[in-house]
């Protein structure tokens, strides 16, 4: 299992902001260099042990989806390597497989959810009111069940420590204005059908995703950020699905399932986790990039 990397402090570069997971730096007047650490959050808090890899996962899996989506949307990736804004040769080593260099751009102050299934807080949503962020649903469906098409739930950005919540679309309206909303629901249902259907193919069910976008100099949509990653998606293995009951998962709900068995009120300081659960966590998140990509994680 590859070393562990929970923070970093690059000499060269000014940090702008350090994140739940990634560590962003200004690379130039339109450039950022974004490092996808091996922290992971759950409930909205980071926890204090890293999961080894994750990273490089994330930063692979995310690369996978924005060049096969580049149909759909242009997104933030530039052709610039590590090597070009980084010259610390000990600091680049430290980077490999968990940075990329992107594009400068004015992010939306939403995130834009998918969700083609019925789980987490859209299942306690229709439980109280038989629909999803004002959506009506049909009566009488099971934990997990698949819906009679995707649905389009964004959320506002909530600051680091706080949950985000879900807004009804007529919100998101509100915040970008109805051309850019019915843009962004748009695209996001398209990304999201695109991606389930080719994760479907390699036995993974994308229950639900959120992505975020942002506005280049031209004010053109672009996908920003990470994309259907085990961080911000519910991968569930297609062979075992059934409805009524909660799927295992490739993603962090397995730490958050073990977390709740703990005595512990969700928030900081977060409990330690053993050794046991760091190493199979890290071996889920393996697995989803190797069933996504077909490739084994570097």
């Amino acid at each position: 299992m590859p070393a562990a990397v929970y923070e970093t402090h690059l000499s060269t570069l000014p940090l702008i902001h350090r994140g739940k997971v990634r560590d962003i730096y200004d690379a130039g007047t339109e450039h950022l260099l974004i490092v996808t650490t091996d922290r992971l959050s759950a409930f909205d808090v980071v926890l204090p042990d890293p999961i080894p890899g994750k990273g490089a996962v994330l930063t692979g899996i995310s690369r996978f989806w924005f060049e096969r989506t580049a149909h759909i949307i242009s997104n933030q990736l530039t052709e610039l390597r590590v090597a070009d804004v980084v010259k610390d040769a000990a600091e680049r080593a430290l980077l490999a497989d968990r940075s990329m260099v992107v594009r400068k751009l004015q992010a939306l102050p939403i995130e834009a959810v998918a969700r083609g299934y019925l789980i987490g807080s859209g299942w306690k949503d229709y439980q109280k009111t038989g629909g999803v962020c004002g959506i009506a649903l049909p009566q009488g469906l099971k934990l997990a069940a698949r819906l009679p098409q995707a649905l389009f739930t964004p959320a506002t950005k909530a600051p680091k420590g706080r949950h985000d919540e879900n807004i009804a679309f007529e919100e998101s309206v509100r915040l970008l204005g109805r051309p850019l909303a019915e843009n962004v629901r748009d695209t996001t249902l398209r990304l999201y059908s695109f991606a389930a259907e080719h994760a479907l193919k390699r036995g993974i069910i994308i229950a639900d995703t959120k992505f975020e976008f942002g506005l280049d100099q031209h004010d053109q949509l672009v996908l920003i950020d990470e994309v259907l990653t085990p961080d911000s998606s519910r991968f569930w293995p297609a062979a075992t699905y059934m409805p009524g009951t909660s799927p295992p998962s490739f993603d962090k709900q397995y730490v958050r399932d073990y977390l709740e068995t703990l005595d512990w009120n969700k928030t900081p300081p977060a409990p330690h986790l053993p050794a046991e659960i760091i190493a199979r966590t890290a071996e889920k998140y393996r697995e989803a990039y190797r069933r996504l990509t077909g490739k084994e994680p570097t």
